[in-house]
């Protein structure tokens, strides 16, 4: 079972919408959670934006012991130490993992919004959060969905599907876990 669980305010459409879309892509029953709230601690006032670490924090206190992933949504601007933003961030080889919304979207650049981009967007970096979970790391291949977002242009090139080779190493982790 994956547990997909808003950090923050998260549009409940969204959260149904990527929990069918999940279940499809990782052949697991995914269940959504009650809102968390976002870490007051783990807010950075000078950059405004939300360090990575402390939402993987909350994460890790959610009373799922039968979860084999959590992925946290927010629709907050995080960094982890060393990057001006982040897109995500998972445990590798763990079972906790985020994607950060708000530089998804069209009118973070002052674009007229895209629900139908920003939906895609937002399966993209929740995929490929989770196949960090997995323990799978950046491909090389900038269509394989574990390619290492840079920018939000890249995220568009790769999409949301595996390689081959990722989905080789994917589901041979895979089957050390039950289903």
């Amino acid at each position: 079972m994956i547990v997909l669980a808003p950090i923050g305010p998260v549009p409940s459409d969204l959260l149904s919408w990527l929990a069918e879309r999940l279940e499809e892509a990782f052949g697991r029953r995914v269940v959504v959670a009650e809102t968390l709230p976002l870490p007051a601690t783990g807010y950075d006032p000078r950059r405004r934006q939300y360090r990575g670490d402390a939402l993987i924090g909350v994460l890790r206190t959610l009373p799922y012991p039968t979860a084999e992933r959590i992925l946290g949504l927010t629709d907050a601007d995080c960094y982890a130490p060393g990057l001006n933003f982040i897109f995500g961030q998972a445990t590798a080889d763990g079972r906790e993992a985020f994607v950060a919304l708000s530089r998804l979207r069209q009118s973070f650049y002052n674009l007229p919004e895209d629900p139908t981009l920003f939906r895609r967007r937002a399966l993209t970096e929740a995929v490929h959060e989770l196949g960090h979970t997995w323990g799978l790391p950046h491909c090389p291949d900038p269509h394989c969905v574990m390619h290492f977002s840079n920018t939000l242009h890249d995220t568009d090139v790769k999409g949301a599907d595996f390689c081959l080779r990722c989905r080789r190493r994917l589901s041979r982790g895979r089957s050390n876990t039950s289903l």
